[in-house]
């Protein structure tokens, strides 16, 4: 797309949206803003995009409101498909037949750089990057970067340091959400032995196990180990490894899993929340913020019956664990800049913050717009994370290793799930698939 073509549907578009913003506008049943009342210039009128993401279910009907919400304001005609967990896997074989989607919603930092080397990726335009700095810290900025140029634009994030917990499990057993680990395995015991088993993992979802690990070794092994692990600085030999997965062995023992061992591993995500919430099955489920998504579905509104605690203190420190999602452009096509703009700009983040299971990085995204209490608290850590907080180290990784359904880590933690017993065996296979992934 030629930049004077591009400058042009920005431009337009931030006409509209000023428009949009200054005019009255309808509200759905969800209470997301719709079009404007009055008509206005429709600036992407006739263009077509395809938006490829991960998200289904709940998660991928609140972001189809979102793009919705931009076609009504630009004309656009936006169509989704989802790229099922493994984003990579969909992507490839699209971008080789020279096929690549509009815009893709990378699940992992890592894929911007992979992307990046293969020239599969489009910078982004001035006016992406100035909404961006406006909206932005220069630590989101840069993890949508590659070599010192911005590819992509975070434009949903995950707090995942959180236990949720079902509060009727609690109160029959007579427990208190707990602020260590130690607390915490003792909490589980004395539920399994009120009859309901503790906890729900999703054992067929690997990426879940990854989340449980970079918990537990951030708070055992501190930051500055976390960051050397991440870039396989240290081998996963080390014996802070062997720690992380010591405690981790006293959780997923099978008397403590719902279904035991063999059911946890046919179970994914958001299977094993619907066993908390919806059939009341087990009192607990790790996960992030976007477990409340599937606890509304199941019938639990967020705050009473579904509640969480942050996830306790394994050692020294506190942990506090970030993902997020990043918005890449593979095409030159008219509008998909326009999009990009869109999805980081306030607005956008505020019609997707009125509904379940969202978090924004936009520090300009109010947390008057999330739905309820406890997703407010959430928003305000997201945007407010100190020097201690650190993104998802599997999704850092190159993907082969830390984002690749049955292969890596994904699948060596799966094993180690299987059997808990053998932890030397589970750290050997790790520092195996780690460094032929890093070669």
């Amino acid at each position: 797309m030629r930049k004077g073509r591009a400058a042009a549907i920005l431009a337009g578009l931030a006409v509209a949206v000023a428009a949009c913003g200054n005019a009255p506008t309808t509200t759905d049943p969800t209470g997301s803003a719709s079009a404007p009342a009055s008509g206005g210039a429709k600036p992407l009128q006739g263009v077509t995009l395809e938006v490829a993401a991960k998200w289904t279910g709940a998660e991928q009907k609140n972001f189809e409101q979102v793009l919705k919400a931009f076609s009504d304001k630009t004309g656009a005609q936006v169509t989704y498909a989802s790229t099922g967990e493994d984003t990579g896997a969909y992507l490839g074989p699209r971008i080789q037949g020279g096929s690549p989607p509009d815009v893709a919603i990378l699940p992992q930092p890592g894929l911007v750089q992979q992307y990046a080397d293969q020239d599969a990726l489009k910078p982004l335009s001035d006016e992406v990057i100035q909404e961006i700095d406006a909206n932005y810290t220069p630590y989101w900025k840069e993890l949508g970067s590659a070599d010192g140029q911005v590819y992509g634009v975070l434009i949903k994030a995950a707090h995942k340091s959180l236990v949720w917990y079902r509060s009727q499990a609690f109160e029959d057993a007579g427990v208190q959400p707990p602020t260590t680990w130690d607390e915490m395995v003792t909490a589980a015991q004395t539920v399994a032995d009120s009859g309901t088993p503790p906890f729900s993992f999703c054992g067929a979802s690997g990426w879940t196990l990854t989340d449980l690990f970079e918990n537990v070794y951030l708070s055992t092994a501190g930051p500055e180990n976390y960051d050397k692990l991440s870039k396989h600085e240290i081998p996963w030999t080390d014996p802070t490894v062997t720690t992380a997965l010591e405690k981790i062995q006293q959780i997923v023992k099978n008397d403590f899993l719902v279904d035991g061992t063999s059911g946890t591993m046919q179970t994914d995500f958001p299977t094993c929340v619907s066993k908390v919430y919806g059939t009341d099955d087990a009192a607990m489920v790790i996960e992030a913020d976007f477990v409340a998504v599937e606890a509304v579905q199941s019938g639990a509104k967020v705050g009473d019956e579904a509640k969480y605690f942050p996830f306790p203190k394994v050692g020294d420190t506190a942990p506090v664990v970030l993902g997020g999602d990043v918005a890449v452009a593979m095409k030159d096509s008219p509008g998909a800049m326009a999009l990009l703009q869109f999805l980081a700009s306030k607005e956008g983040g505020e019609i997707w913050a009125k509904l379940p299971g969202y978090l924004s990085p936009n520090k300009n995204v109010s947390p008057t717009n999330y739905p309820d209490e406890l997703t407010r608290q959430l928003g305000q850590t997201i945007v407010s994370a100190g020097d201690a907080v650190r993104y998802d180290m599997s999704d850092l990784a190159p993907s082969a290793f830390g984002g690749t359904d049955g292969k890596g880590e994904w699948k060596v933690l799966q094993d180690f799930l299987r059997d808990p017993s053998d932890i030397k065996g589970a750290q050997e296979a790790l520092e195996s698939e780690a460094a032929k992934a890093w070669k």
